[in-house]
C-alpha cells in the first residue's frame, strides 16, 4: 500500500538537535518509550531471526533539494514531519535473509540472473517479490514489515544532518561505495580527462562496510538503490506519457548504487523503477511499524 507523504510544517518547528549525542539520545528515548532496544532483530518462528533494526524517533526535517541544485529527480525543499516512530532496517536485505523466505515459500530463481550472496545485499529483485518477502517476514513475526515511504527513507538517511549526505557536503569513496571521479588537465596540451580518486569496486559490497550513519544506518548513500513504498510523480525517459505512470507501476529508490557517482546518492536523489524491474544494483531496506 503507498502512504501519503507527511504533512508541511512551519520552519519555526523544525526541532532536530544537530548534535550526534542528542540524536541518538532521542533514538534511545524514543525506544525505551516503545519497550525496545535502539537495536533490535525479530525472531522466526521458523527458526533465526529477522533483519536487524534501528529505531527511528519522529521528528521534524527539511526534504528535498534547492531549486538551484536539483538534479535525478529530487523534489523541491520542502518541511516535513514524521509524526511516528518506526524501525527500519541497520542494512539492506541480504542474500542470506532473502534465503530463509526462498526455502520456506519455494521461491526459485530465475536461471539467467546474476545472484548475490552471503552478507551481500539480495539483488534482481522485483517490487512484487520484494512485497512478497516482507508478507512473509510480517506473518513469521507477528510485526508488520513493509517498504519505507519515501519522506521515512529520506529523513532516516540524514539522521539529522541538513547537508545532502549524512556525512555532511561531499560523499567519499571512503564513505560509500560509488563511482567517483576528478578531473584532470595537461598543462602542455591542455586536453582534461576524468580520473577516480580511488579504484571503483564495480560491484555490490557486503552490508556494513561502510560507516553507518547517527542512527546507525549503514549503506544509505550508494552500493544500491533502495525500494521505497511511493509511486514515482516526476519525469520518466522521452516518450513515457506522464498520465500513464500509474498504471505503468513505476515507483521510487532511493540512495543512489555503485554504478553511479556521488550525486545520486545524495539523500533528496530519487529514480523512477518499474514494479517488475530486475537489476544488479536494485534492492530494498524494510521498515517496520512500532507499537
Amino acid at each position: 500500500m503507498m502512504l501519503e507523504s507527511p504533512v508541511a510544517v512551519s520552519s519555526a518547528s523544525i526541532s532536530h538537535p544537530p548534535d550526534p549525542g542528542q540524536l541518538r539520545r532521542q533514538q534511545q528515548e524514543t525506544a525505551l518509550r516503545l519497550g525496545l532496544e535502539s537495536h533490535f532483530s525479530d525472531p522466526l518462528q521458523a527458526g533465526g531471526r529477522g533483519p536487524e533494526m534501528m529505531v527511528i524517533p519522529p521528528g521534524r526535517f527539511e526534504s528535498g533539494a534547492p531549486e538551484d541544485d536539483r538534479d535525478f529527480g529530487e523534489l523541491p525543499r520542502r518541511q516535513a514531519e514524521i509524526e511516528h516512530g518506526f524501525g527500519l532496517g541497520r542494512y539492506c536485505v541480504t542474500a542470506d535473509e532473502f534465503a530463509l523466505f526462498a526455502q520456506a515459500t519455494g521461491f526459485e530463481w530465475r536461471d539467467d540472473l546474476l545472484l548475490a550472496e552471503g552478507r551481500a545485499p539480495v539483488i534482481n529483485i522485483s517490487l512484487d517479490q520484494a512485497q512478497d518477502y516482507l508478507a512473509w517476514l510480517s506473518e513469521e513475526t507477528g510485526r508488520h514489515y513493509r517498504l519505507p515511504t519515501e519522506q521515512e527513507w529520506e529523513y532516516a538517511a540524514l539522521a539529522g544532518s541538513t547537508t545532502p549526505y549524512c556525512f555532511g557536503d561531499r560523499l567519499t569513496c571512503g564513505e560509500a561505495n560509488i563511482q567517483t571521479f576528478q578531473m584532470t588537465q595537461s598543462p602542455v596540451r591542455g586536453w582534461r580527462r576524468f580520473l577516480p580518486f580511488c579504484a571503483p569496486l564495480n560491484r555490490a559490497v557486503e552490508v556494513g562496510t561502510f560507516p553507518a550513519n547517527v542512527w546507525g544506518l549503514h549503506e544509505v548513500h550508494g552500493n544500491v538503490w533502495e525500494m521505497t513504498s511511493e509511486r514515482w510523480h516526476g519525469p520518466l525517459a522521452p516518450g513515457v506519457r506522464a498520465t500513464r505512470q500509474a498504471d505503468m507501476g513505476w515507483f521510487v529508490v532511493k540512495g543512489g548504487s555503485w554504478f553511479e557517482g556521488p550525486r545520486a546518492a545524495r539523500a533528496a536523489a530519487r529514480k523512477p523503477r518499474l514494479h517488475n524491474e530486475l537489476d544488479i544494483n536494485l534492492g530494498f531496506r524494510v521498515a517496520c511499524d512500532l507499537p
